[in-house]
């Protein structure tokens, strides 16, 4: 423990020059005097370490002085796809690991492409969940990760679409994180399948271990499932008239992709408005998520969706018709 917090001491002051005492010891997490002892223990050791006083002062190495230790631990390379992404690191366990490797890495660089790196940390942060969405809550998260990795077989109970459950044993492949949301991909009774991890009710990790087919690709998978769900998620089909300028709404109701491959084939009527026809998952989907347009979309056909539609508007008159209740 203690030669980890040397080292990551030495590839702090060799990657960032000077630093505080209490700088030193709000990254380390430790207080400040174990920094004072920390610094005499590299001084003792031959590291050329010094302490420059006054308000702008700090620890120092001597200028040209660079440290060999800094090769990756294999945890440490295996977790360095995640170092941009601390909130996915962090569910998965290897927030310590990706600070570590990046710190590593760093230091490794000459001094130029060092301040790059710098340069792109300061300027680009990346957040994955949508807004208005938070992360699933998903309490069986580090379990499913160390099956995955150590290619052993999970028993779990799951909660399906709607009050059902079921029993599984599953031989996990891998891990998707989809707008803050993860998902496993695992072999079930010969089909690969996937499962929302937040649903994971109960999840035991056994001994037992299986071999991982060699030519499973993830990323290949998931881009295949993700199609089909599309697909298969648009049932039908409705025909509305847009108002000019709720284009960008309709896009953050319904999806970007959606909307504009609509706009694309649609037809501009006499009074500006737009003819377009949009995929739904069901009429009654369509009706709620076109009620949040208010009166800048009609819906032209089919006419089950427009009853609807008229039936719901019908409802909510007479609930605003007459005073609120205390």
């Amino acid at each position: 423990m203690r030669a980890s917090r040397l080292l990551s001491l030495l590839l702090l002051l060799q990657t960032r020059g000077g630093m505080t005492a209490a700088q030193i010891a709000a990254e380390l997490e430790v207080s400040v005097r174990t920094v004072y002892r920390d610094v005499e223990e590299l001084s003792a050791a031959g590291v050329p370490v010094y302490a420059e006083r006054g308000p702008l002062g700090g620890y120092r190495l001597l200028d040209g002085y660079r440290t060999r230790l800094n090769g990756l631990t294999p945890a440490e390379a295996s977790s360095l796809f995640l170092a941009g992404l601390p909130g996915p690191a962090a569910e998965l366990g290897l927030a310590d690991l990706a600070a570590a490797a990046e710190l590593k890495l760093l230091a490794a660089l000459p001094p130029e492409p060092r301040s790059q790196a710098a340069r792109m940390r300061e300027r680009f942060h990346f957040d994955v969940p949508g807004w208005y969405q938070g992360n699933d809550e998903a309490p069986f998260l580090m379990d499913i990760a160390e099956a995955v990795w150590d290619d052993r077989v999970v028993r779990m109970r799951y909660r399906r679409w709607g009050p059902s459950e079921v029993e599984r044993t599953l031989h996990p492949y891998g891990l998707i994180l989809k707008g803050g949301a993860w998902y496993l991909a695992a072999a079930c009774s010969g089909s690969v399948r996937t499962y929302r991890v937040s649903r994971i009710l109960e999840a035991e990790v056994l001994d037992e271990r299986f071999e991982r087919p060699p030519d499973f690709d993830l990323a290949g998978f998931w881009r295949r499932f993700a199609a089909d769900f599309a697909a298969r998620m648009y049932t039908g089909h409705a025909v509305v008239r847009l108002q000019p300028g709720i284009e960008d709404l309709l896009r953050y109701t319904l999806g970007r992709d959606v909307v504009d491959k609509a706009l694309a084939g649609g037809l501009t009527d006499p009074d500006g408005w737009t003819r377009v026809t949009l995929p739904v998952e069901s009429l009654n989907h369509a009706r709620w998520q076109l009620l949040r347009l208010g009166a800048s979309v009609e819906v032209v056909a089919p006419a089950e969706l427009r009853t609807l539609m008229a039936d719901t508007i019908a409802d909510l008159a007479r609930l605003y018709g007459s005073p609120a209740a205390d």
